[in-house]
């Protein structure tokens, strides 16, 4: 594998705003694509380099950028900002998407989107230009589909804690208390107030153009999903997918016990002591359009108490299986649409 370094990079969205983030152009002989990285909600883009300096050295160029209001692209004040979770897909993923359209012309169009970074391509206007998608534990932050023993506690959180403080403040302080970044205040108030149907918290004259670019997309999407995330749980993430009825989707629970570990969660898998497993696994996706995971559906998810090893001969020692298949495509073209 090539170890590479991202270069910094200016994104302008329609309106005017400007977006900091870093590109990763491979250098490996054989192109498989480019890649937007899509972060969860108060997720600096930071977090996500490793993944994509990995990526980019099995061969895909790479792409990762902070939401308006986030890390390099967050304003002078977020005090008053009112930018909300729409804008991020509909303007700053767009922005992302023609960036790369106009930079690097060729090679299948690729996201990996993290939480609601999965959800957001349904409102730019431009995702059909989008051939697959990985999201990990993708949802819209509807508080009954939160974990029933968490559920509480969450709801205090983010659903009483979070608009008070932003009400107070004029944007979420996240970072002085130590819950993500810091949030401008309509995406506070999108978290907060999510309602069962995403739509219904948007204006009632948007709503069909809103449903119609969600099912504008045609993407290959595989949704994975984790029985130990509390957030992103099975009802969660299919409540989301749902709204890409015109997309080709594929599911797959992975349990703690399947990667080798004792505790994944919401947010762990872009960490780097998973790029011996699950970061290997998705390159199967992302390269060959292939699921890592075929007999772990969403719905055999198992409660966290009764998680056991996946037992699959793909996997080895719970570390992944590309490690055994990578030998036998080392050095091949990858696969065209």
């Amino acid at each position: 594998m090539l170890e590479m370094d991202g270069w910094p990079v200016g994104i302008v969205c329609a309106d005017g705003v400007r977006l900091g983030g870093h590109i990763w152009v491979s250098k490996a002989a054989n192109h498989c694509g480019t890649v937007i990285i899509n972060p969860a909600t108060g997720v600096l883009a930071r977090y996500y380099h490793p993944y994509a300096r990995f990526l980019a050295g099995h061969g895909f160029t790479v792409l990762t950028y902070d939401y308006r209001g986030i890390g390099q692209s967050r304003p002078a004040t977020l005090r008053g900002c009112t930018y909300r979770w729409a804008d991020w897909g509909e303007l700053d993923f767009a922005a992302a998407l023609a960036f790369l359209d106009t930079h690097i012309p060729y090679g299948p169009r690729l996201v990996v989107g993290h939480s609601i970074g999965g959800f957001l391509p349904g409102f730019a206007e431009n995702a059909p230009l989008v051939d697959r998608m990985l999201t990990v534990g993708a949802q819209y932050a509807y508080w009954r589909d939160y974990a029933g023993d968490q559920r509480l506690r969450l709801f205090l959180k983010w659903h009483l804690a979070m608009p008070l403080l932003t009400a107070i403040c004029g944007y979420f302080p996240g970072r002085m208390l130590g819950w993500l970044e810091d949030l401008p205040a309509g995406v506070a108030r999108d978290w907060s107030f999510r309602r069962a149907r995403m739509e219904l918290t948007h204006r009632r004259e948007d709503r069909p153009d809103i449903l119609r670019r969600f099912s504008a997309v045609t993407a290959n999407i595989l949704a994975i999903g984790v029985t130990d995330d509390d957030i992103g749980t099975s009802n969660a993430i299919r409540r989301a997918l749902k709204y890409y009825e015109n997309a080709s989707p594929a599911e797959a629970a992975l349990s703690p016990t399947d990667l080798g570990f004792d505790r994944i969660g919401h947010f762990s898998l872009f960490h780097k002591r998973h790029a011996a497993g699950f970061w290997l696994d998705s390159l199967l996706w992302l390269r060959d359009g292939i699921n890592p995971w075929p007999n772990k559906p969403l719905k055999r998810a198992s409660p966290a108490n009764k998680d056991t090893p996946f037992q699959s001969q793909c996997y080895i020692h719970g570390k992944g299986m590309m490690r055994r298949s990578l030998q036998s495509i080392e050095g091949k073209p990858c696969p065209t649409f």
